[in-house]
């Protein structure tokens, strides 16, 4: 299987090189329409190519789509979230990745042809070899090489130690994006909770914080501030989103560790006492793996136009950046006993689901983003809170890079600013700056789909045998949980 993931990788990378080439390789025109806002990724995903999106470079700007077009993302929502449940016949037939690829290209066919048909392949060009290659490329890295790092030991599962895990990744996810983060201690955490039976709500904690809210502290941490600082915004100005986060955090926590207190008290004494007496000291293996995760990070932070300038006028050279990341798995691979991986319990099954769900994805809600787009000043957002609410919100179910993109042009539209750094010297811009940020990060948790390591969490505890909740059942949890927070955190900072 392991072979087969590599195989993928290799065609991945010859498909992009191949495309990239007949993009560069045609003809060149010269720009007959205004630049797009710097498109770098999607979601948990973005990787900054720091190409400028041009309709000359990517074909020319397509019709006005209806609306209905968004019919195939809807679906794809709807079987996300409802053939695990409508019957133990579709249950099963929904386990196997290979029907998740069948559906995704299904539904993502049908987008194709409504997109050819309005004359928008060089949208589907772009998110396609732009976007959807380099996620599955910078997920795929950081799991395999997370994957061969072992967090030795088992501590007690208590909710105090529970607790000290949530907050370590939390904070940790703003330094190595909450990819990383989440690979990295999701199965030292399953482990550590392995002699108890109720682990359900510690799973989905631990998409809040780690996968989400906590990579708010750095463009590293996630995608859309990444695109912010490609966009001109300082490296260390997103530090100011630290009240946001340290409060909505602080109330996840709290509630967490009452919750688990609670939980802990109805395990039965006899995995109580059993939980004790296998107490393992805390080690760590396979350390070189370390060294190769920050080769991740400081490619994803390095190799980019801010420090290629030459990418801006020749898109390809940001793939160095994937080639990279590629030299980093396999760097991991040589690098590594196999017994490290074996004994994190590693298959490939998480990252097959994602690629394979995320083609459908990236392809479908390529119109709903188009229409976001073009209407977006039909919405009415003028004030923080609405910046906040409307920008997490579509953030939850389409990609929150794009949507960052989409409300931050909206919001220089509403001042009459013309680039970022005017934001920024402005108090008024600054704040909905601010509002679009938390909004786009935080609110990624709201759903499965909300940002990729939810996902892979997800399935990295389905794979030891947590039954985690259906798409709607998590959605319950985020909002009984996340929605009062997120007004809280309205009421405090965006109002």
């Amino acid at each position: 299987m392991r072979n087969k993931f590599f195989t993928t990788l290799l065609f991945l990378s010859l498909i992009l090189n191949v495309s990239v080439w007949a993009e560069t390789g045609a003809s060149p025109q010269t720009n007959t329409l205004a630049q797009s806002e710097t498109d770098t990724g999607h979601g948990e995903h973005g990787t900054g190519n720091g190409h400028q999106e041009t309709a000359s470079a990517h074909g020319e700007a397509g019709d006005d789509l209806p609306l209905w077009s968004v019919i195939p993302f809807v679906l794809i929502l709807l079987s996300i979230a409802l053939l695990p449940l409508i019957s133990h016949t579709t249950e099963h037939w929904w386990e196997n990745n290979n029907n998740k690829l069948l559906l995704s290209l299904a539904l993502g066919g049908v987008s194709f042809g409504i997109l050819m048909a309005h004359s928008w392949g060089g949208k589907i060009f772009h998110t396609m070899v732009f976007d959807y290659i380099p996620f599955i490329i910078l997920l795929a890295s950081l799991f395999y090489i997370s994957g061969g790092i072992v967090l030795k030991g088992d501590i007690e599962a208590t909710p105090v130690n529970n607790t000290i895990f949530l907050v370590v990744g939390t904070f940790l996810a703003s330094f190595i994006g909450t990819t990383g983060a989440s690979m990295l201690l999701i199965r030292p955490l399953l482990k550590t909770n392995s002699e108890r039976k109720h682990v359900v709500h510690t799973v989905i904690f631990f998409i809040f914080l780690v996968s989400n809210i906590g990579g708010s502290l750095t463009p590293l941490g996630d995608p859309p501030l990444f695109l912010g600082y490609l966009q001109g915004v300082p490296f260390v100005w997103t530090f100011k989103l630290f009240p946001e986060m340290i409060l909505a955090s602080g109330i996840l926590l709290v509630i967490y560790f009452i919750w688990d207190t609670i939980m802990h008290g109805k395990e039965t004494k006899k995995d109580i006492r059993y939980d004790h007496s296998h107490r393992q000291p805390i080690g760590l293996e396979g350390q070189v793996n370390l060294l190769w995760l920050l080769g991740v990070i400081l490619s994803v932070a390095f190799l980019n136009q801010n420090y290629i300038p030459a990418i801006e006028k020749y898109p390809f050279l940001g793939f160095i950046r994937e080639a990279v990341l590629i030299g980093l798995i396999a760097l991991s691979k040589v690098t590594s006993d196999p017994k490290l991986r074996e004994k994190n319990k590693f298959t490939l099954g998480p990252i097959q689901e994602v690629a394979y769900l995320f083609i459908g994805i990236f392809l479908t809600m390529i119109p709903a983003l188009l229409l976001l787009e073009h209407h977006g000043k039909e919405l009415g957002i003028t004030e923080r809170w609405q910046f906040f609410w409307v920008t997490g919100g579509f953030s939850g179910v389409l990609d929150n890079a794009p949507t960052y993109l989409t409300f931050l042009s909206l919001a220089k539209g509403l001042l009459g600013f013309s680039n970022v750094s005017q934001i920024l010297a402005d108090p008024v811009g600054e704040e909905l700056l601010k509002a679009i940020s938390v909004g786009a990060v935080f609110m990624g948790a709201l759903t499965y789909i909300g940002n990729a390591p939810n996902f892979m969490v997800k399935s990295v505890a389905e794979e030891n045998k947590i039954k985690m909740p259906s798409f709607g059942g998590y959605v319950v949890y985020s909002f009984l949980l996340l929605v009062p927070t997120f007004l809280l955190l309205t009421w405090i900072f965006f109002i």
